[in-house]
């Protein structure tokens, strides 16, 4: 078992997830430092949120080593281990009860529940999460009921309260799901910001498509049925060849004021005469 390298924050060594026979995500070897912004892309099926959760603690690989935050998964204390990583999933958000209130959510992450129960927070905790939602330009949506707000609203809300308790990671599993053109749009210049701030954590952002991709993020791991594809510098890996590879279909790719735009191409002699 190779020793754990206190600049890795992830360092996956032939990382396999098979259930019921099948083949999920793997073997994948991977490693994450300290300052980087990563971007897992790829179609669906890819097993792109199936590595996610092995980084969040969530669950154990089949086989391979997974060292997160310097800890052997299937040894570590995993109460221990999730209050250091920021998570936001959809899974998360379908637990979210309709009247919990913004503020309550948010602050109630340095516990690690959902809501304020018996819990005592200080005034450092409430300014904390005045903060985060503040970063996130989410702070009017303090005093709101979380069934109250739009599907952009919700996204940065739940970014907030997965920054509430200083992570040394953040992952961030598909935040631009659902979103309309104008929300998508809020969400990728907030996420900018955030890849831009110097004292932001690491970060691991899934998503299927590139035009999400903000500005700031510095690597690319490219999935395909499980598998890698290309991993390393964003600009290495983001290519026409890399994409038209992984979404078995001929890509274009164009980058313009820092994002990246994909469409597909016609290939000649394929199209139909009417």
């Amino acid at each position: 078992m190779p020793e754990p390298d206190p600049d890795l924050l992830i360092h996956f060594t032939d990382v396999l997830i098979r259930r019921s026979g099948v083949t999920l995500v793997g073997p994948v070897s991977w490693q994450v430092e300290l300052d980087e912004k990563w971007v897992v892309l790829g179609p669906n099926g890819a097993g792109k949120t199936s590595l996610l959760r092995i980084a969040a603690a969530e669950v154990h690989p089949t086989s391979g080593t997974a060292h997160v935050l310097g800890e052997v998964l299937g040894k570590a204390e995993v109460a221990e281990l999730r209050p250091r990583i920021g998570l936001t999933s959809a899974a998360l958000a379908s637990r979210i009860p309709a009247d919990e209130k913004v503020s309550d959510l948010v602050v109630s992450a340095g516990y690690g529940v959902l809501g304020r129960w018996r819990e005592q927070y200080d005034a450092v905790d409430t300014d904390r999460a005045v903060d985060t939602l503040e970063s996130l330009g989410a702070e009017h949506l303090a005093d709101r009921n979380f069934g109250t707000l739009s599907e952009g609203e919700r996204k940065r809300v739940l970014i907030a309260r997965a920054l509430m308790t200083d992570p040394e990671l953040l992952l961030l599993d598909e935040p631009a799901a659902g979103l309309d053109l104008g929300g998508r749009e809020e969400l990728v210049a907030r996420l900018t910001d955030l890849a831009q701030d110097p004292d932001s954590p690491a970060t691991v952002l899934v998503t299927h498509h590139v035009e999400e991709i903000p500005p700031g993020f510095t690597h690319c791991l490219l999935l395909k049925e499980g598998g890698v594809v290309a991993q390393g510098l964003l600009d290495d890996v983001l290519t026409s060849q890399n994409l038209s590879s992984a979404f078995s279909q001929s890509i274009a790719l164009t980058k313009d004021d820092g994002r990246y735009f994909a469409r597909r191409t016609r290939v000649p002699g394929r199209h139909r005469h009417r």
